[in-house]
């Protein structure tokens, strides 16, 4: 099943080791604790750069309502977050104590049906992973069955963004409408706001990073990976093979929906909100960026282009807050017509190639150094 027996090549573990090193030990000793959670805003939208290296790098298969997925995972988090700071000693100025505010101030008399078994952690977890994989499968057994691909298939995702941005935003008070889900406080009576417990969550997330690259890498070198590939560039003769098509790219689509929620709920825990401005088109195709940007053919280079555009886009915003859209656009056009692999592609064609003459050379000079001093040669 492996296609390498070799978890990651020299090269990828150098890249896996640096990215580690950076993240645990450069980031927080250099950062003071509000740059530092802005790094791990940036890091949540790298698990969505991770799934669509999968779903659309290795399987050839462009969303553009990753967005969906992303908010569905951050909204779970944010409905268990949100009953448990909604306590009836927390509520008791409500109408109705024991329930959310905002469903409160929409006259609601009783927690909805849907919310109950967010009152439960496991099931929150739970809910984090199967909700989005869940929904990923109906509309991929619904497109995929039906061989509806390519270009359709983006459009279907980005309209399907778009009505969940419009369903959240109407069903306010199941939801909490255009403001989102707010005011979210503790974890098991944990204040989550406190430096210390950004800091907690911080490598948390940044252990989970790193896990979920080993997970995409392992995908990657299986024979479903293989297959994957040979899906993008001849799916016809891949059919004829006799493997399912529709299956695998259902399998990626899922798999990319999964990645996307663990990134929603950090960001919840992360930034102490949930609202139905992360879930629309918008995001959606900025999510793309950040991987197209990155390279969408490199796991790490998802990760890193999901750090470099977030960074340019908050210093860009802080300077030029009306220019910024046009210079991330510009950016992606940019990217799309000079360097269609992304950052990762320039390293892999430019720069290590450029590094391993460097390392050849230097070894053969040293192996001709021991021929000459008389010792014996390897």
């Amino acid at each position: 099943m492996i296609i390498n027996s070799r978890f990651f090549n020299r090269s990828e573990l150098l890249g896996f080791l640096a990215l580690a090193v950076l993240l645990f030990l450069v980031l927080p000793l250099s950062l003071d604790i509000f740059r530092l959670n802005l790094v791990a805003k940036y890091l949540t939208y790298a698990f969505v750069g991770i799934g669509l290296v999968l779903c659309w790098g290795y399987g050839g298969i462009l969303s553009l309502g990753q967005g969906v997925f992303f908010g569905l995972g951050g909204y779970c988090m944010a409905m268990y977050l949100k009953l448990e700071a909604s306590s009836v000693a927390n509520t008791k100025i409500q109408s109705t104590p024991g329930i959310p505010d905002f469903m409160d101030w929409n006259q609601l008399t009783s927690l909805p049906f849907l919310w109950k078994p967010f009152h439960s952690f496991p099931v929150t977890l739970l809910a984090i992973l199967l909700v989005p994989a869940v929904f990923a499968l109906i509309i991929g057994a619904a497109m995929f069955k039906r061989r509806v691909g390519g270009v359709y298939f983006a459009i279907i995702t980005q309209a399907i963004a778009a009505i969940l941005t419009i369903l959240i935003v109407g069903q306010q008070g199941y939801t909490g409408g255009i403001n989102g889900i707010t005011d979210l406080r503790t974890l098991h009576g944990w204040d989550i706001r406190t430096d210390h417990a950004k800091y907690i969550l911080y490598f948390v997330e940044v252990a989970l990073l790193l896990g979920c690259i080993c997970a995409a890498q392992f995908i990657r070198l299986t024979k479903l990976g293989r297959i994957l590939v040979a899906m993008r560039e001849q799916e016809d003769r891949v059919r004829f093979s006799g493997y399912s098509v529709a299956n695998f790219k259902i399998f990626a689509f899922c798999a990319a929906a999964v990645f996307a929620a663990i990134g929603g709920a950090m960001f919840t825990l992360e930034v102490g909100f949930m609202s139905p401005s992360f879930v629309g088109i918008v995001p959606s195709i900025e999510m793309v960026i950040y991987t197209a940007v990155g390279g969408r053919m490199s796991i790490f280079g998802a990760v890193w282009g999901a750090l470099l555009v977030n960074f340019a886009k908050t210093s860009l915003s802080e300077s030029f807050p009306q220019l910024w859209l046009f210079g991330l656009g510009a950016l992606f056009i940019a990217v799309v017509l000079a360097f269609p692999n992304g950052l990762s592609g320039i390293w892999a064609d430019h720069v290590q190639p450029r590094i391993d003459r460097l390392l050849a050379s230097r070894k053969s000079k040293s192996a001709a150094g021991l021929i000459a001093d008389g010792a014996p040669a390897e």
